[in-house]
């Protein structure tokens, strides 16, 4: 039931890729299949992917690429326990984000977090 649903798909979705890959994976997106790129940080590069940011992010001690996803919660902690999903807040520094780190059963990795007010 829709009522009962305490998170929704946030804004971002990271691909976590080795950083022998990254160079080519950022060709791909961009090159053949054609997104546009919207920003562009050190170790990471945006592109625009309907309503939401597709980042490929390069991660040096990665061995294979990681799906990363992001979903609001006015409550993340009520959302973390609700989930009885371990929490993981040790992946990457949260810093100014309200939430946390966690995982499916299928290991992807979700952050859980309250979207930040206009």
């Amino acid at each position: 039931m829709l009522e009962d649903r305490i998170m929704r798909p946030g804004k971002n979705i990271a691909i976590k890729v080795p950083l022998y890959q990254w160079d080519s994976t950022v060709a791909y997106y961009r090159d053949r299949v054609g997104l546009k790129v919207s920003r562009i940080l050190n170790d990471s590069v945006g592109f625009s992917f309907g309503g939401m940011t597709l980042w490929i992010d390069r991660v040096s001690h990665q061995s294979q690429s990681d799906v990363w996803l992001e979903l609001f919660t006015d409550d993340p902690d009520g959302a973390l326990e609700r989930l009885g999903s371990p929490e993981r807040d040790e992946l990457e520094p949260l810093d100014t984000v309200t939430g946390h780190w966690t995982s499916d059963p299928a290991g992807t990795v979700l952050l859980i977090r309250k979207e930040k007010s206009a």
